[in-house]
């Protein structure tokens, strides 16, 4: 035989009510507290807007650009050379319109962008462009490049652009490259 002492239905009742009201209490006070603002600051992501146009490089090794910003368009081009320079000039959401130096536009997958910089060599011409040693015209020529060969961006002054390409590294012209704003300093 059991030794417990059936409830009785007003037993049970107030049971049920106060479990009842624990799990009010505890609704309301989990929605209070995720409906309220956080005063601090560091507990909310800032969203900060860069400027456009602006040029970043591709980061993936593959990337699809799209007639649209969002998977459900078409896609134009598989870019497939990282490191390459695009320019943004619009953005949608973490899509970004892009463009290379050869005009081709289209839109591109956000995170697949870096912001590291590099940049194309003269592509608007055929002749060689001057790698020298130190930022002036009278720096001693140390290379000369090819037109479309990409090289990273160290820094710009405004006026010449400190390059790498590989082992070598130099001075161009800052308008000798697609890749950086004319009078942008980096």
């Amino acid at each position: 035989m059991s030794s417990e002492v059936p409830l009785d239905f007003l037993t049970v009742r107030r049971l049920v009510g106060r479990r009842l009201q624990l799990v009010l209490a505890h609704f309301i006070l989990t929605t209070a507290l995720v409906s309220i603002p956080a005063p601090m600051a560091g507990l909310r992501a800032e969203v900060k807007t860069l400027p456009l146009p602006r040029f970043v490089s591709l980061k993936a090794s593959s990337a699809n650009l799209r007639v649209g910003p969002g998977t459900g368009y078409d896609i134009q081009w598989v870019m497939t050379r990282p490191g390459i320079p695009l320019e943004i000039y619009q953005q949608y959401g973490n899509w970004r319109r892009v463009r290379d130096w050869e005009g081709t536009t289209g839109w591109i997958f956000g995170p697949l962008l870096s912001g590291h910089r590099t940049g194309i060599v003269a592509p608007w011409t055929k002749n060689n462009v001057a790698l020298r040693n130190k930022p002036t015209i009278n720096g001693r020529i140390t290379a000369w490049l090819e037109p479309r060969v990409r090289v990273k961006l160290t820094r710009c002054d405004g006026k010449w652009c400190a390059v790498a390409l590989g082992e070598t590294s130099g001075f161009v012209k800052q308008t000798d490259l697609w890749g950086v704003y004319p009078d942008e300093s980096l």
